[in-house]
């Protein structure tokens, strides 16, 4: 007996001894299982090849070696993806949201496993993006095609791919609570306790997975060393306004230059452009090269003085003149060199450079605070609020914020300024931007998938799937007699007029010439041009939802023609989107 025969037995056991509802409990358990362990290895494959490349360099004690390391990393992610995947890797969570929204919740199998291996190569030769990402896709992938495996309907699906993401993040961070409330916020899937369960033992599997088998140096742990005064509550709100206007910083530049890096065409040319400004960033600034983490546990063991270490600003950090400007220019080209390296071709996410941003804004903000002598706020705190507060702002997640910083940190003492940080923090980059980096490039094209269930069912609709083809065409040219004997073959009341190119040029409704059906004497001297009349709109492939929903409600129709650029290619029926909708509303309310 082969494997695939073991696999098809044990696939047909568990969907005949299970009910649905316990199939969904034992796949999040495996789900969350196979998420923590990719975690885990992933997060080892890049510590210790980050390790093993910076011995190299410093075994070669050439500095410059640097320049080349990040390329070389982004170089061998290309030539992986090329020749051994073959397929777009795009960006890891708004691919996930994609799925959700547009492919029914389907990923490639390949996404199971291609990202671990093309994000360890970026980021283990110093690519300056974070892990998170590409381990989100991983564990999401896995709980999509379990489901697609066992036949499940599009709610559990979306259900596994939640407790993927769940169990991932756990996993990297350690911090369960977490990996369900980002899966619920980020992925925004449907809160009910049908699937809070499911996500729970994805998350708690993942983290405890990540407890066994994490070595220690991997981790990310800032324990608190402190307590918070109330005093400094006004600071803190400070704090959430400064950490708002630079998450929208951090969006607008990472938008705006991955656009830059899109009118490249020449994957050669991106890898060069990318790459050299890379290289260079690292050169002057060496705390960009990697995830960053490293970088901010200096602030925790109170070596601050060596975040310029390899920089020209280091020892000179003591001056507040250099210091402010060394902390601005971080600022400012973080995003740069985060899309350097996504630009190139690398693959990683956006969940590291936004808590090294945050750490440092923190960091900053406190110093400054503390330049008055009759006011001292705790730096470290600061530098966990700021983490939070860049979060909450970036990813329009302040919840998962909140309870990353208060699990990774151990504790639930800075539970308040946390909360006053983050929540500031998102009403100020929300007041300018109304959707997060992960779904910006959807909402502006329809395809973002919300908690609103009416606009996530609109979402959910595939026009191809209900765009009707049997209206029976006439011609201009043809006389009524003609247009009658077509009506008689019909069993519809409209009939598109197209040219002999297929081309709209008007629709004729029984309606309106049912007074001279039976007019014999007419039949040769009326044609359809002359009957036909203008559609009241008309609708075009890959035209929201939403937007179609409108044009019928503001024209009163019940039928409009889909054409793409004049061709006439059907029609929507408003019944018939009527009843697809009522079906999808169905299945994604199912308890």
């Amino acid at each position: 007996m082969n494997i695939t025969t073991l696999y098809t037995r044990l696939i047909n056991w568990i969907a005949g001894k299970l009910n649905h509802r316990q199939q969904i409990y034992l796949l999040s358990l495996f789900v969350g299982l196979i998420s923590g362990l990719a975690a885990v290895l992933l997060k080892n494959a890049v510590h210790f090849t980050h390790q093993f490349v910076l011995e190299k360099g410093q075994l070669f004690q050439i500095n410059f070696l640097y320049l080349a390391f990040p390329m070389m990393g982004v170089l061998l992610t290309i030539l992986y993806v090329r020749y051994f995947v073959k397929d777009e890797m795009g960006h890891g969570i708004t691919k996930v949201l994609y799925s959700l929204s547009k492919k029914g919740g389907y990923l490639r199998p390949h996404n199971s496993y291609s990202s671990i291996i093309a994000s360890t190569l970026t980021i283990g030769f110093g690519g300056s993006v974070g892990l998170e990402s590409p381990i989100v896709v991983t564990g999401s992938s896995m709980g999509s095609n379990l489901g697609r495996l066992f036949g499940m309907n599009y709610k559990s699906i979306a259900t596994l791919i939640g407790c993927g993401a769940a169990g991932a993040i756990a996993g990297i961070f350690k911090a369960p609570v977490a990996g369900v409330v980002f899966a619920l916020e980020v992925l925004m899937l449907d809160i009910s306790m049908w699937s809070i369960i499911p996500l729970l033992i994805s998350a708690v599997t993942g983290a405890t997975v990540s407890y066994l088998f994490l070595d220690p140096g991997a981790s990310l742990h800032y324990p608190l060393q402190g307590s918070f005064a109330f005093h400094n509550i006004p600071w803190y709100m400070a704090l959430g306004v400064f950490c708002g206007l630079v998450s929208l910083y951090f969006t607008k530049a990472t938008i705006r230059i991955e656009s830059w890096f899109a009118t490249i065409k020449k994957q050669r040319i991106r890898l060069i452009a990318g790459g050299v400004l890379l290289g260079a960033l690292i050169l002057i600034f060496p705390l960009f090269y990697g995830e960053g983490y490293d970088v901010l546990n200096l602030f925790f063991r109170d070596r601050a003085g060596e975040i310029a270490l390899g920089s020209p600003f280091f020892g000179e950090l003591d001056n507040l003149a250099f210091f402010l400007v060394f902390m601005v220019l971080v600022l400012v080209l973080k995003p740069l060199a985060m899309t350097a390296t996504t630009g190139a071709g690398g693959v990683g996410g956006i969940f590291a450079p936004t808590m090294f941003m945050g750490g440092f804004t923190g960091y900053l903000a406190a110093r400054l605070v503390n330049q008055f002598n009759f006011i001292q706020v705790p730096e470290k705190n600061f530098i966990l609020a700021g983490m939070a507060g860049l979060m909450a702002g970036v990813m329009h997640a302040p919840l998962f914020a909140i309870f990353l910083i208060a699990e990774i940190t151990g504790g639930y003492v800075l539970f308040i300024p946390l909360m006053i940080t983050s929540t500031i923090a998102f009403i100020t980059n929300n007041y300018f931007e109304p959707h997060s980096i992960y779904t910006h490039r959807l909402a502006k094209r329809g395809e973002l998938i919300t908690h609103n269930k009416d606009k996530a069912v609109l979402t959910l609709l595939d026009m191809d799937k209900i765009i009707e083809k049997d209206f029976l065409p006439v011609s201009p040219g043809d006389s009524l007699g003609k247009l009658v004997k077509t009506i008689s073959r019909s069993r519809r009341n409209l009939f598109p007029v197209v040219t002999g190119h297929n081309m709209l040029v008007g629709v004729v409704l029984l309606d309106s010439i049912r007074h001279i059906i039976f007019n014999t004497d007419m039949y040769e001297r009326v044609f359809v041009r002359d009957l036909m009349q203008p559609p009241p709109a008309h609708i075009s492939p890959g035209e929201s939802m939403e937007s179609v929903m409108k044009k019928f409600e503001e024209n009163e129709a019940w039928n409009l023609p889909v054409i793409n650029n004049g061709e006439y290619i059907g029609f929507l029926s408003k019944s018939k989107l009527f009843s697809y909708y009522r079906q999808w509303l169905i299945e994604i309310s199912d308890e």
